[in-house]
Protein backbone atom coordinates (compact mmCIF):
# COMPACT_ATOMS: atom_id res chain seq x y z
CA UNK A 1 0.00 0.00 0.00
CA UNK A 2 1.38 3.37 -0.95
CA UNK A 3 2.44 5.64 1.90
CA UNK A 4 1.57 9.35 2.01
CA UNK A 5 3.42 12.23 3.64
CA UNK A 6 1.99 11.34 7.07
CA UNK A 7 3.16 7.73 6.96
CA UNK A 8 5.72 6.50 9.45
CA UNK A 9 8.61 4.12 9.04
CA UNK A 10 8.12 1.64 11.87
CA UNK A 11 10.13 -1.08 13.54
CA UNK A 12 8.19 -3.80 15.31
CA UNK A 13 9.77 -5.61 18.26
CA UNK A 14 7.76 -8.74 18.89
CA UNK A 15 5.83 -11.22 16.78
CA UNK A 16 3.16 -12.44 19.16
CA UNK A 17 -0.59 -11.93 19.17
CA UNK A 18 -0.61 -8.12 19.31
CA UNK A 19 2.25 -7.68 16.85
CA UNK A 20 0.86 -10.20 14.38
CA UNK A 21 -2.38 -8.21 14.15
CA UNK A 22 -0.89 -4.72 14.47
CA UNK A 23 1.88 -5.09 11.90
CA UNK A 24 -0.34 -5.86 8.89
CA UNK A 25 -2.87 -3.24 10.07
CA UNK A 26 -0.17 -0.56 10.08
CA UNK A 27 0.77 -1.47 6.52
CA UNK A 28 -2.88 -1.35 5.42
CA UNK A 29 -3.13 2.12 6.99
CA UNK A 30 -0.30 3.34 4.75
CA UNK A 31 2.70 3.02 7.06
CA UNK A 32 5.92 1.22 6.25
CA UNK A 33 6.79 -1.54 8.68
CA UNK A 34 10.48 -1.71 7.84
CA UNK A 35 11.39 -4.71 9.97
CA UNK A 36 10.21 -7.17 12.58
CA UNK A 37 12.39 -8.41 15.41
CA UNK A 38 11.50 -11.35 17.63
CA UNK A 39 13.29 -13.43 20.25
CA UNK A 40 13.12 -16.34 17.79
CA UNK A 41 14.25 -15.48 14.25
CA UNK A 42 11.61 -17.85 12.84
CA UNK A 43 8.86 -15.83 14.53
CA UNK A 44 10.21 -12.61 13.05
CA UNK A 45 10.41 -14.16 9.59
CA UNK A 46 6.86 -15.52 9.76
CA UNK A 47 5.37 -12.13 10.63
CA UNK A 48 7.61 -10.20 8.23
CA UNK A 49 6.36 -12.42 5.40
CA UNK A 50 2.82 -11.19 6.15
CA UNK A 51 3.73 -7.50 5.83
CA UNK A 52 4.72 -6.25 2.37
CA UNK A 53 8.12 -4.57 2.44
CA UNK A 54 9.05 -5.80 5.92
CA UNK A 55 12.13 -7.85 6.64
CA UNK A 56 13.10 -9.96 9.62
CA UNK A 57 15.68 -7.97 11.60
CA UNK A 58 19.01 -9.67 12.04
CA UNK A 59 20.87 -9.82 15.31
CA UNK A 60 19.13 -11.75 18.08
CA UNK A 61 21.00 -9.58 20.60
CA UNK A 62 19.02 -6.49 19.44
CA UNK A 63 22.21 -4.66 18.48
CA UNK A 64 21.60 -4.38 14.74
CA UNK A 65 18.18 -2.75 14.43
CA UNK A 66 17.94 -0.33 11.48
CA UNK A 67 16.78 3.21 12.41
CA UNK A 68 13.08 4.04 11.97
CA UNK A 69 10.65 6.82 12.93
CA UNK A 70 8.92 4.75 15.60
CA UNK A 71 9.86 1.61 17.54
CA UNK A 72 6.86 -0.40 18.77
CA UNK A 73 7.66 -2.86 21.56
CA UNK A 74 4.90 -5.49 21.47
CA UNK A 75 6.24 -8.13 23.82
CA UNK A 76 4.91 -9.52 27.13
CA UNK A 77 4.80 -6.89 29.89
CA UNK A 78 7.53 -8.56 31.92
CA UNK A 79 9.91 -8.48 28.95
CA UNK A 80 9.53 -4.80 27.99
CA UNK A 81 12.23 -3.40 30.31
CA UNK A 82 14.67 -6.14 29.31
CA UNK A 83 14.10 -5.48 25.61
CA UNK A 84 14.60 -1.74 26.12
CA UNK A 85 17.83 -2.41 28.00
CA UNK A 86 19.16 -4.82 25.38
CA UNK A 87 18.20 -2.89 22.24
CA UNK A 88 20.76 -0.55 20.71
CA UNK A 89 18.27 2.22 19.97
CA UNK A 90 19.53 5.60 18.75
CA UNK A 91 19.48 8.52 21.16
CA UNK A 92 16.20 10.39 20.96
CA UNK A 93 14.29 7.46 19.46
CA UNK A 94 10.52 7.44 19.91
CA UNK A 95 9.63 4.08 21.48
CA UNK A 96 6.21 2.86 22.62
CA UNK A 97 4.91 -0.21 24.35
CA UNK A 98 1.47 -1.72 23.75
CA UNK A 99 0.64 -2.91 27.28
CA UNK A 100 -2.46 -1.98 29.25
CA UNK A 101 -1.04 -2.43 32.75
CA UNK A 102 2.53 -1.21 32.22
CA UNK A 103 3.11 2.43 33.26
CA UNK A 104 4.72 5.06 31.10
CA UNK A 105 7.39 5.26 33.80
CA UNK A 106 8.95 2.05 32.48
CA UNK A 107 10.90 4.44 30.24
CA UNK A 108 12.27 6.48 33.17
CA UNK A 109 15.45 4.45 33.28
CA UNK A 110 16.17 5.19 29.62
CA UNK A 111 16.82 8.93 29.48
CA UNK A 112 18.02 8.73 25.88
CA UNK A 113 14.60 7.51 24.67
CA UNK A 114 11.30 9.31 24.11
CA UNK A 115 8.75 6.97 25.64
CA UNK A 116 5.08 6.45 24.90
CA UNK A 117 2.17 4.04 25.02
CA UNK A 118 0.09 2.73 22.12
CA UNK A 119 -2.46 0.43 23.75
CA UNK A 120 -5.11 -1.33 21.61
CA UNK A 121 -8.04 -2.25 23.84
CA UNK A 122 -8.95 -5.54 22.20
CA UNK A 123 -8.41 -9.27 22.57
CA UNK A 124 -6.23 -10.86 19.89
CA UNK A 125 -6.22 -14.51 18.92
CA UNK A 126 -4.64 -16.37 15.98
CA UNK A 127 -6.99 -16.81 13.05
CA UNK A 128 -9.42 -14.11 14.21
CA UNK A 129 -9.73 -11.08 11.92
CA UNK A 130 -9.91 -7.70 13.68
CA UNK A 131 -11.69 -4.61 12.35
CA UNK A 132 -9.17 -2.02 13.49
CA UNK A 133 -11.53 0.87 12.76
CA UNK A 134 -13.53 -0.24 15.83
CA UNK A 135 -10.62 -0.93 18.19
CA UNK A 136 -10.20 1.73 20.91
CA UNK A 137 -6.62 2.96 20.89
CA UNK A 138 -5.26 4.55 24.07
CA UNK A 139 -2.26 6.84 23.64
CA UNK A 140 0.13 8.37 26.16
CA UNK A 141 3.47 10.12 25.74
CA UNK A 142 5.94 12.11 27.78
CA UNK A 143 6.01 15.02 25.32
CA UNK A 144 3.20 16.87 23.54
CA UNK A 145 4.82 16.50 20.12
CA UNK A 146 5.17 12.75 20.59
CA UNK A 147 1.57 12.51 21.77
CA UNK A 148 0.49 14.27 18.56
CA UNK A 149 2.49 11.75 16.50
CA UNK A 150 0.90 8.81 18.29
CA UNK A 151 -2.59 10.29 18.02
CA UNK A 152 -2.15 10.70 14.27
CA UNK A 153 -0.92 7.12 14.00
CA UNK A 154 -3.86 5.86 16.04
CA UNK A 155 -6.37 7.81 13.94
CA UNK A 156 -4.95 6.25 10.79
CA UNK A 157 -6.10 2.89 12.19
CA UNK A 158 -9.16 3.52 14.32
CA UNK A 159 -12.18 5.77 14.69
CA UNK A 160 -11.93 5.52 18.48
CA UNK A 161 -8.81 7.20 19.84
CA UNK A 162 -8.17 8.58 23.31
CA UNK A 163 -5.34 10.13 25.27
CA UNK A 164 -5.31 8.06 28.47
CA UNK A 165 -2.89 8.59 31.35
CA UNK A 166 -1.32 5.61 33.10
CA UNK A 167 -3.67 5.41 36.15
CA UNK A 168 -6.79 5.47 33.99
CA UNK A 169 -5.33 3.03 31.49
CA UNK A 170 -4.39 0.61 34.26
CA UNK A 171 -7.93 0.82 35.70
CA UNK A 172 -9.28 0.26 32.21
CA UNK A 173 -7.09 -2.81 31.86
CA UNK A 174 -8.51 -4.31 35.07
CA UNK A 175 -12.02 -3.65 33.78
CA UNK A 176 -11.10 -5.25 30.46
CA UNK A 177 -9.91 -8.41 32.21
CA UNK A 178 -13.32 -8.74 33.87
CA UNK A 179 -15.16 -7.96 30.63
CA UNK A 180 -13.15 -10.26 28.38
CA UNK A 181 -10.81 -12.74 30.07
CA UNK A 182 -13.02 -13.65 33.01
CA UNK A 183 -16.15 -13.70 30.86
CA UNK A 184 -14.43 -16.04 28.42
CA UNK A 185 -13.38 -18.32 31.27
CA UNK A 186 -16.97 -18.47 32.53
CA UNK A 187 -18.16 -19.29 29.02
CA UNK A 188 -15.55 -22.04 28.97
CA UNK A 189 -17.06 -23.52 32.12
CA UNK A 190 -20.51 -23.29 30.53
CA UNK A 191 -19.21 -25.05 27.43
CA UNK A 192 -17.65 -27.82 29.50
CA UNK A 193 -20.86 -28.33 31.49
CA UNK A 194 -22.96 -28.63 28.34
CA UNK A 195 -20.46 -31.09 26.89
CA UNK A 196 -20.64 -33.11 30.09
CA UNK A 197 -24.44 -33.14 29.91
CA UNK A 198 -24.31 -34.01 26.20
CA UNK A 199 -26.39 -31.03 25.14
CA UNK A 200 -25.24 -28.57 22.46
CA UNK A 201 -23.52 -25.41 23.66
CA UNK A 202 -25.38 -23.63 20.86
CA UNK A 203 -28.51 -23.73 23.03
CA UNK A 204 -26.86 -21.03 25.14
CA UNK A 205 -25.96 -18.76 22.21
CA UNK A 206 -29.19 -16.69 22.27
CA UNK A 207 -28.85 -16.23 26.04
CA UNK A 208 -25.21 -15.15 25.69
CA UNK A 209 -26.06 -12.67 22.95
CA UNK A 210 -28.98 -11.17 24.90
CA UNK A 211 -26.88 -10.91 28.07
CA UNK A 212 -24.13 -9.01 26.26
CA UNK A 213 -26.56 -6.79 24.31
CA UNK A 214 -28.44 -5.93 27.49
CA UNK A 215 -25.22 -5.07 29.30
CA UNK A 216 -24.18 -2.80 26.43
CA UNK A 217 -27.42 -0.80 26.62
CA UNK A 218 -28.03 -0.68 30.37
CA UNK A 219 -25.87 -0.41 33.50
CA UNK A 220 -25.06 -4.11 33.99
CA UNK A 221 -25.64 -4.18 37.75
CA UNK A 222 -29.10 -2.77 37.11
CA UNK A 223 -30.17 -5.66 34.88
CA UNK A 224 -28.72 -8.51 36.94
CA UNK A 225 -30.91 -11.62 36.92
CA UNK A 226 -30.58 -15.17 38.22
CA UNK A 227 -30.92 -17.15 41.44
CA UNK A 228 -28.18 -15.22 43.26
CA UNK A 229 -29.84 -11.81 42.90
CA UNK A 230 -33.17 -13.39 43.92
CA UNK A 231 -31.54 -15.06 46.93
CA UNK A 232 -33.13 -18.28 45.70
CA UNK A 233 -31.51 -20.64 48.20
CA UNK A 234 -33.16 -23.81 46.87
CA UNK A 235 -31.81 -23.29 43.35
CA UNK A 236 -28.41 -22.19 44.64
CA UNK A 237 -28.14 -25.36 46.73
CA UNK A 238 -29.14 -27.49 43.75
CA UNK A 239 -26.45 -25.85 41.63
CA UNK A 240 -23.84 -26.37 44.33
CA UNK A 241 -24.67 -30.04 44.53
CA UNK A 242 -24.41 -30.34 40.72
CA UNK A 243 -20.98 -28.67 40.82
CA UNK A 244 -19.63 -30.86 43.62
CA UNK A 245 -17.57 -32.96 41.15
CA UNK A 246 -15.83 -29.72 40.05
CA UNK A 247 -14.58 -28.07 43.26
CA UNK A 248 -12.72 -25.34 41.38
CA UNK A 249 -15.82 -24.31 39.49
CA UNK A 250 -17.87 -24.56 42.68
CA UNK A 251 -15.52 -22.06 44.27
CA UNK A 252 -16.05 -19.69 41.35
CA UNK A 253 -19.82 -20.19 41.62
CA UNK A 254 -19.82 -19.42 45.34
CA UNK A 255 -17.59 -16.37 44.99
CA UNK A 256 -19.70 -14.89 42.20
CA UNK A 257 -22.92 -15.66 44.08
CA UNK A 258 -21.55 -13.88 47.15
CA UNK A 259 -20.49 -10.88 45.05
CA UNK A 260 -23.93 -10.61 43.39
CA UNK A 261 -25.71 -10.86 46.73
CA UNK A 262 -23.43 -8.27 48.30
CA UNK A 263 -24.37 -5.97 45.43
CA UNK A 264 -28.05 -6.74 46.01
CA UNK A 265 -28.49 -7.17 49.78
CA UNK A 266 -32.16 -6.15 49.83
CA UNK A 267 -33.49 -8.74 47.39
CA UNK A 268 -36.10 -11.03 48.90
CA UNK A 269 -35.96 -14.81 48.79
CA UNK A 270 -36.85 -15.86 45.25
CA UNK A 271 -38.40 -12.39 44.79
CA UNK A 272 -41.73 -14.02 43.90
CA UNK A 273 -40.34 -15.46 40.68
CA UNK A 274 -40.05 -19.05 39.45
CA UNK A 275 -36.62 -20.64 39.20
CA UNK A 276 -35.42 -19.04 35.99
CA UNK A 277 -32.59 -16.88 34.76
Amino acid sequence: MAADSSSLRIGLLGAGRVASHLGPALWRAGHHVAWVWNRTPAGAATLADQIPGAVAATGPDLKLLPPVDLYIVAVPDAAVAAVLAAAALPAGALVVHTAGALPLSVFDGFANLRGGVFYPLQTFSPGRAIDWTTVPLCVEAGAATDEATLLALARSLSKTVFTVATPQRQALHVAAVFASNFTNHLLGISHALTQQARVPFELLHPLIRETVEKALHHPPFGVQTGPAVRHDSATLDFHRAALAPHPGWLTVYNELTASIQAQNPGAGANNGEPSQL
